[in-house]
């Protein structure tokens, strides 16, 4: 066996054992939120691209940071499930069908849904801290930024990959994650690659949130593993 393959095989096997394992038993019903999440995100798609559906799309699920506060946290559930109209939808429809897929399985639906939903929070709120800040800082974004609409599903997509790789001690795969995240800034300084860094800032400091809480041990560890934060045991098969 390769040196090449032996990495894949350490690196991904507990993963590709527990996807397998769930697909297996319960084929597309393991995956029930994911199909549902896919499926909204493209009768949005449809809806967006109608001259009678736009806006209603950006009505409900546009973010923006010059939008109220309130108003932009009522429509960031909804916006995990808006993809960007520069960009084609079927890799929108691929990263969610993946990601979310492999994140449902591994993680549990309602936690893949809390992740997934830090992740994006953290971008909508890091939008308004960089406008703030201004382009004279490092982590600051130009004022013509608060008009452009947040990344959509992409931030919940990277958050999710990190957690999952994390927990899954694919640390090579995490890290690769994080580094085109940042060579994506550095080619293409935009909003979304900055919001994307400040999805992956926010899942590691989950990741060590949890890794405390799991080496508190004792009834702490057994809070953290049933609110699905602890890394020790393997994670469920099934929500």
């Amino acid at each position: 066996m390769s040196t090449l393959a032996r990495f894949a095989r350490a690196e991904w096997r507990p993963l590709v054992s527990t996807v397998r394992d769930a697909l297996v038993a319960r084929r597309w019903r393991a995956v029930p939120m994911t199909l549902a999440a896919v499926c909204l995100t493209a009768l949005l798609q449809y809806v967006q691209n109608r001259s009678w559906g736009y806006q209603f799309v950006q009505n409900v699920g546009a973010v923006r940071a010059d939008d109220p506060l309130w108003l932009a946290l009522l429509r960031t559930p909804l916006s995990l499930f808006v993809p960007a109209l520069d960009l084609p939808v079927w890799g929108a429809l691929a990263q969610i069908l993946l990601v979310f897929g492999i994140a449902e399985i591994c993680l549990g639906r309602r936690r893949a849904l809390l992740i997934a939903s830090v992740a994006t929070l953290a971008g909508t709120l890091y939008a308004r801290v960089g406008i703030e800040l201004g382009p004279g800082s490092p982590v600051g974004l130009p004022a013509s930024d608060a008009r452009v609409v947040d990344t959509g599903p992409s931030a919940a997509v990277v958050g999710l990959a990190l957690y999952v790789c994390w927990r899954h001690r694919a640390y090579c795969t995490a890290a690769l994650v994080s580094a085109l995240m940042v060579v994506e800034v550095i080619v293409k300084d935009n909003l979304a690659g900055k919001e994307h860094l400040a999805a992956i800032a926010a899942v590691l400091v989950l990741c060590a949130l949890s890794a405390v809480l799991h080496r508190g041990g004792g009834k702490r560890s057994g809070s953290a593993s049933r609110y699905g934060f602890g890394s020790g045991e393997k994670p469920p098969i099934q929500s």
